[in-house]
């Protein structure tokens, strides 16, 4: 009698090959993508595939802290950064750094060499897995902190100490000294003058709209002493679509007014 044997398959096996193949994507998708928004997503779902690789291997405290730390704060602050500055796709081809994408390219080549010895070497050795080192330390937060506080102690201040310097040397190079003194009240009345002498631009504040007219509303034009209407005080927007009302039933008060005052005036002129 045959038996057919049929190979036991773990639930971490079934994890990494349905989650691996989402994160190459998101992998390629860092490199291949034009936008930046589009990048910092499929990085995104990288982490976020990384982090069930950790979960699916006994590590739950690495895949919270790649979620919550990288996924969370990390990677949403360059997203905010990126919605709130706004990056369009002819800032990103332009190559602001010469000579970098040489240097891009022997980075790949030597990331690619590192990933084919060490994928060689772990065919050929026995790996070490997560749950021994975890039943060494007596679990995976302790395991972490005697690797972190006691073997590579000295190399965890290092980085720390790297960290700080480039968060001041990011301060530094971001902080410019001023070319011109700033200006004060008086500078800045000054300019507002020589443009309106030089341009013709109005010195102070524009009208606000419904000024002397019989209605506050947005689209009503203001209207000047004289009983003309102010162009300068509807939006162009609002005139453009054609949502504007006719000022020219809330001139008629005026024009009436200005009327009756000129009979008067030619009157004492006849006297």
């Amino acid at each position: 009698m045959n038996t057919l044997l049929v190979p036991l398959v773990t639930g971490a096996e079934v994890t990494f090959w349905v989650v691996a193949p989402i994160t190459i994507l998101g992998a390629l998708g860092l490199v291949l993508s034009r936008r930046a928004v589009y990048a910092a997503l499929s990085v995104a779902v990288t982490m976020i595939g990384l982090a069930a690789l950790y979960a699916s291997l006994d590590a739950p405290f690495l895949a919270m802290v790649q979620i919550i730390v990288y996924t969370g704060a990390v990677l949403m602050m360059f997203l905010f950064v990126l919605m709130m500055v706004g990056i369009i796709t002819p800032d990103s081809t332009v190559e602001t750094l010469k000579g970098q994408r040489p240097l891009a390219i022997l980075g790949g080549i030597g990331i690619l060499a590192f990933l084919f010895f060490a994928i060689g070497g772990a065919l050929h050795t026995e790996p070490a897995t997560v749950a021994a080192a975890n039943s060494e330390f007596g679990g995976n937060v302790e395991g972490l902190a005697n690797l972190l506080f006691g073997r590579y102690v000295f190399v965890f201040e290092l980085s720390a100490a790297l960290l700080i310097v480039a968060a001041v040397g990011a301060m530094l190079l971001a902080h410019g000294q001023r070319v011109r003194p700033r200006k004060g009240q008086p500078e800045l009345a000054a300019d507002r003058m020589y443009a309106y002498k030089t341009k013709g631009e109005h010195p102070g504040s524009l009208p606000n709209s419904g000024v002397y007219a019989g209605s506050n509303a947005i689209g009503v034009g203001a209207l000047l002493p004289d009983g003309t209407v102010s162009e300068k005080s509807i939006s162009q927007t609002l005139v453009m679509r054609g949502a504007t009302i006719d000022p020219a039933p809330l001139t008629q008060v005026t024009g009436s007014t200005f009327a009756a005052i000129e009979a008067v005036r030619d009157e004492d002129e006849e006297d």
